[in-house]
């Protein structure tokens, strides 16, 4: 029984077989649904402005300029930025082909190799990392006010809790605007990409003139040389990697809106790019400031409230703005979407941002910005060793497993091949377990700390050849020839292709 199309390399359902799969209320709300063939309209650019609003935000310049104060020089912090981005981009890539083929979100991706119940694991895992995000870049925001209001109402600073009302204030900005729904990502992204690459020139302009020249800015020597530059630059480009692993997961949620596989790789290309270019800026002004005020300031804030008034209000105004863009489009969508997931027919896109929001304070982000070795070490790499095994298990299911055939309407059916056992794949727990030992292995023998220094490049290997090998006679697999007998090839010149060209931007 045909029950999707297959169009240029997308996959859509058919009429009938939609209407059948909507009727399972508890996989299927319009959110979670696959996309239809119209909706596949975003085009390389749309991927681009996404990743620079994205790239140009408070954690990454603080990521890249406080290498600095671990003992680096420029060069070798921008190194480790470009490294750790080319890196992580492999799997994000691998991953977005799957978004964009079958048009679904990472929730229901996730149902092809935990099942149709245990989706939820790593579902709620990415939700965990994406509240806690969401919390850091709104503590950025936070401060960021309070700067303002302290410039403006010169009163504010002598109010005791003033940093945490200022908190509370931009953590109900963010929370309200996201409540908009994921549609206004691409709008969003489309205003911040340029006037934060204008912002980030503006600050580098001011760091060259106030240090005397490129010459002096950059001057600062590296501190760390032999066996101790590696045992810091290894981590560091895992935090780098570890910064951008949740998207390597979620990556669908994005993805499944391109217009064709060609412009989702194109538009992603540029995020090394950009992030090593923003994180030369970062490093650079933060250099200008330890020649400037004898102190690497790397968190850009306290640079900030250096500044006359009106500087200190645009700079602010652009934070919040950056802030707002990376919480909205990197931090919101994923956790929202994995608690719609939990109860699809109650928790809407909006219900899932608040808990989102609330899931944030939890997550207590003035602690983990407390320290830069807390920020890279504890938060990045921890989490990027969890996360590691999902990755792993994802692409090893899709491009090995699968080999990028799958049966669409049985992700939306509770009794279909991919429901496993009662809706757990154990195949799927067996890997995850398997994939998380290395890196423990190296937490608990010190002479094979790098086990867990380098924990989610192992644990993402690890897991995804056992999940390879545990899966090898799953009878969820779909050969050629069952693929082929519920798929519908259809021509270029079909209704359904102009319909979706004719909403793509130009």
């Amino acid at each position: 029984m045909i029950t999707q199309v297959e169009q240029d390399g997308i996959v859509t359902l058919t009429p009938d077989a939609a209407r059948a799969a909507s009727a399972n209320t508890d996989l299927w709300n319009d959110d979670l649904r696959p996309c239809e063939r119209a909706e596949h309209f975003w085009g390389a650019s749309r991927f681009a402005s996404l990743w620079i609003g994205m790239c140009l935000c408070i954690p990454t310049y603080s990521l890249a300029s406080g290498m600095i104060s671990l003992g680096m020089n420029w060069w070798q912090a921008v190194l480790a930025i470009f490294t750790g981005s080319c890196v992580v981009l492999v799997p994000i890539l691998l991953v977005a082909h799957a978004g964009t083929r079958y048009g679904f979100p990472y929730p229901v991706f996730a149902r092809l190799w935990f099942g149709t119940r245990g989706a939820h694991v790593p579902a709620l895992a990415r939700a965990v990392i994406g509240a806690g995000w969401f919390g850091i870049n709104s503590w950025f925001g936070g401060l960021a006010l309070d700067a303002i209001l302290a410039r403006i109402v010169p009163a504010w600073s002598g109010f005791g809790p003033h940093q945490w009302f200022a908190f509370g204030a931009f953590w109900l900005l963010n929370v309200g605007i996201a409540m908009r729904g994921p549609q206004a990502i691409g709008k969003l992204a489309a205003v911040a990409a340029p006037t934060l690459a204008v912002a980030a020139l503006a600050l580098f302009a001011w760091g060259l003139s106030a240090a005397g020249g490129v010459g002096p800015m950059l001057s600062a020597p590296a501190t760390l040389h032999g066996g101790a530059f590696w045992a810091a630059f290894l981590p560091s480009v895992i935090g780098v990697v570890a910064f951008w692993a949740t998207l390597a997961l979620n990556i669908p949620d994005y993805s499944r809106y391109a217009v064709s596989q060609r412009a989702q790789l194109r538009g992603q290309l540029v995020m090394p790019v950009v992030m090593a270019a923003f994180s030369f800026i970062g490093i650079a002004v933060t250099s200008a400031t330890l020649a400037v005020y004898g102190k690497a300031l790397w968190n850009p804030v306290e640079l900030i409230v250096k500044f006359p008034t009106i500087v200190v209000l645009i700079g602010g105004i652009i934070v919040i703005l950056s802030s707002i863009t990376i919480n909205v489009g990197a931090n919101v969508m994923a956790p929202a979407r994995a608690f719609e997931n939990l109860w699809p027919s109650r928790i809407t896109f909006a219900g899932g941002a608040i808990l989102t929001g609330l899931l944030a304070l939890l997550m207590q982000p003035w602690y983990v910005l407390s320290t830069f070795a807390t920020y890279v070490f504890t938060w990045l790499g921890t989490y990027g060793t969890l996360l590691g095994p999902f990755d792993g298990i994802a692409i090893a299911d899709y491009w090995l497993v699968r080999e990028l055939r799958l049966d669409l309407f049985q992700l939306y059916s509770r009794s279909g091949r991919y429901d496993y056992a009662g809706g757990w794949n154990l195949r799927a727990i067996g890997a995850l377990v398997v994939g998380w030992i290395p890196p423990l292995i190296g937490l608990w023998f010190a002479p094979l700390h790098f086990l867990w220094s380098g924990g989610w490049f192992f644990s993402i290997i690890v897991a995804g050849f056992a999940y390879a090998w545990f899966m090898r006679t799953s009878a969820s697999r779909i050969s050629e020839t069952e693929y082929e007998a519920i798929t519908e090839a259809a021509g270029a010149g079909s209704p359904s292709d102009a319909a979706a060209a004719a909403v793509v931007p130009a």
